[in-house]
């Protein structure tokens, strides 16, 4: 009888640190995120989320430690596991001289989309952007250009998608439909997700998993909805807070 192959997960961070002038900002970090997972990294402004996620995109390179997406490691093969990720955040705007679809097309055809005209199609439909099809996205509202930014993301159906606070600008009735988009294509396409946000409703409503930072190290990790009745609190925003002024109440042994 033949054993069936257990796909390799999505995204392993191996021991992964990063120090800035003698300060450990991230401090030997190791998780890993399966396919259709969605998985959310949470904790304080300064806490080590975006330089994780900087780092798994090789922004950034690690002080030490590694990172592998799909099984191809991202130090020796940078452009094989680049291109099986994409990425959204709102400081990371789209270039504000290109229309909706300009954009689409660039990144598109960076990400050798097949089928690329329709995919766009199928992405400006998703994310209501048909009134802003030829609209330049420097001209278009925060929330606009995130949508056009979340778009961008999964063009090209990425193994590996990161969200740095996706939803920080949209108004709730958007983001609730975007968190369905993206739970959706998980599902669909069995692509992993790894999330970043402050808001703990919209981490229980999403994520599958949680792992919460504190000076670059998890404190606790598990299922977002049963965290707070194990340590005892009403609910994940009470958890955060009684974490965020007491990290050692919540240190892994």
């Amino acid at each position: 009888m033949t054993e069936t192959l257990r796909p390799a997960p999505a995204l392993v961070v191996d021991h992964l640190s990063k120090t800035f002038d003698g300060r450990m900002v991230v401090n030997d970090l190791s998780f890993f995120v399966e396919p259709g997972e969605i998985v959310g990294l949470v904790g304080l402004n300064g806490a080590g989320k975006t330089t994780t996620i900087n780092m798994i995109l090789g922004v950034l390179a690690p002080t030490s430690g590694s990172v592998t997406i799909a099984g191809v490691n991202l130090g020796a093969h940078r452009e094989e596991a680049i291109a099986r990720t994409n990425f959204s955040a709102v400081y990371a705007p789209l270039p504000g001289n290109l229309t909706v679809v300009q954009n689409l097309r660039v990144f598109g055809m960076i990400y050798d989309v097949p089928d690329l005209a329709c995919r766009i199609d199928e992405m400006v439909e998703m994310f209501d952007l048909a009134r802003y099809r030829d609209t330049r996205c420097g001209l278009l509202s925060s929330g606009e250009q995130t949508r056009v930014s979340l778009a961008k993301a999964l063009l090209n159906k990425p193994g590996l998608l990161l969200l740095d606070e996706p939803t920080a600008s949209i108004d709730p009735s958007t983001a609730d439909t975007i968190r369905n988009h993206i739970r959706d294509y998980a599902q669909r396409e069995r692509g992993a997700v790894l999330w970043t946000s402050h808001n703990m409703y919209e981490v229980a409503a999403v994520c599958t998993r949680m792992m919460l930072l504190s000076r670059g190290r998890i404190l606790i990790e598990g299922d977002p909805r049963s965290l707070p009745g194990e340590h005892g609190v009403a609910s994940l925003e009470d958890l955060f807070i009684e974490l965020a002024r007491d990290p050692q109440e919540g240190s892994r042994p």
